[in-house]
Formats: structure tokens, sequence, C-alpha cells
């Protein structure tokens, strides 16, 4: 399949200085919140330090690899997860998905949720509700119990859906949802596509 060519109408095409603009910023950090300043921080130093990657260049099967970002997750007003030890699984087409260990969940944010699916290579991903504050997420994120060879490491590891959650950041900078809605994948400005998931990419 030869790799689709974006332009700035195609869904999941992003740059840089169109997702400053969504954010209202121009450094990385949503406007009147001191608090983020470390983080912002954090998002520019981390755009000299990882390269872009087109996500039309990542494997099929996809390959999992560590990252050191700092990824936190909020919901209900409350911080519920925190780490620098995720994994990104990447995959042709669509933007990195990435696991947490479980550990880096507060206390309660997750709870078992009522159905299965099964993913061709990673094995059957069970699901969980995700609480947060005054919210509660059914659904809202998945794991598999028993990997398949080859995907061990995920075992112990938690993803969300971004588009599910208050927000969801690495390195200071707002993940987009990966589009459409069935996808988990996390849209930054360290990736570009077009990404799979928006009305007319389900054969790619």
């Amino acid at each position: 399949m030869s790799k689709p060519t974006p332009s700035p109408r195609e869904p999941g095409f992003d740059t840089l200085s169109a997702l400053r603009a969504r954010s209202g910023s121009t450094d990385g950090r949503g406007a009147g919140d001191a608090g983020r300043t470390q983080r912002g921080a954090a998002y520019r130093e981390a755009m000299t330090t990882h390269p872009v990657e087109n996500v039309w260049d990542y494997p099929r099967p996809p390959r999992i690899e560590p990252s050191d970002e700092l990824v936190r997750i909020e919901l209900g007003g409350e911080v519920i997860a925190e780490t620098r030890a995720s994994l990104r699984v990447l995959e042709t087409s669509h933007p990195p998905t990435y696991y947490l260990p479980r550990e880096a969940f507060r206390d309660g944010a997750l709870t078992t949720a009522p159905g299965a699916s099964v993913c061709e290579w990673k094995g059957r991903a069970g699901y969980l509700t995700v609480s947060g504050g005054d919210r509660a997420e059914t659904g809202a994120a998945w794991h598999y119990p028993t990997p398949q060879p080859g995907f061990e490491a995920l075992a112990g590891h938690v993803a969300v859906y971004p588009g599910r959650m208050d927000r969801v950041e690495v390195d200071g900078e707002t993940v987009e949802p990966q589009p459409g809605g069935f996808y988990g994948g996390w849209i930054t400005s360290r990736v570009t596509g077009p990404f799979k998931g928006a009305p007319g990419t389900r054969g790619w």
C-alpha cells in the first residue's frame, strides 16, 4: 500500500503551529495556567530531543518501545495518573497508543468494566472504568491481562481513550484523540499523518 500524501485538509494532518493555535498558546502551554509552567518547559525540551515521526513509517505488526516522556492524565478535575515509564505501541497509519503502568494510576481510579475485544497481535483485551473526582467513564481504558507472544511487555499496563478524559498530556503538550472514536491513539506534534480512523480510512 502506498503512503497517502497528507494535506492540511485531511483528517489527522497536524503541524506544531496548528496544535498551538488550537490550544491558544505559542509555547505549548494552556493560557492562564501558571501551574503548567514546568510541564510546558518539558514540552519545549521534548521538541528538541524527539524527532518528528510519520505514522506510515511505523511497522505492522506493531512495535513496542519504552518512553520516558512525562505522561499525565486528568479526569473530574483530578490528576489520576502520572508516569515517566510508559510504553508506546506503534502501528502503521495509527498515532501511538501509550500504555501506563497500572501503579501509575491513583488508588481507585480503575475498576473492571464489562466487555472485551480481541487484537490479532496483542490478544484479548479487557475494559476498565476510569474514575476521577465526580466523573466515571465506563470502558474508557483497556488492558491485556495475558498478551500474546511478542507483546508480553503490555502485561500490567493500561491505555486510555484520551478523548474521554478531561486532559491528557505528554511532556506538557495536550494530546488530541485519534479521529473516529474507535481507536485509542494519541496525537501530538511529535507525529504526522494522515491517521486512520476518520471516515474513508477504514481500508488503510
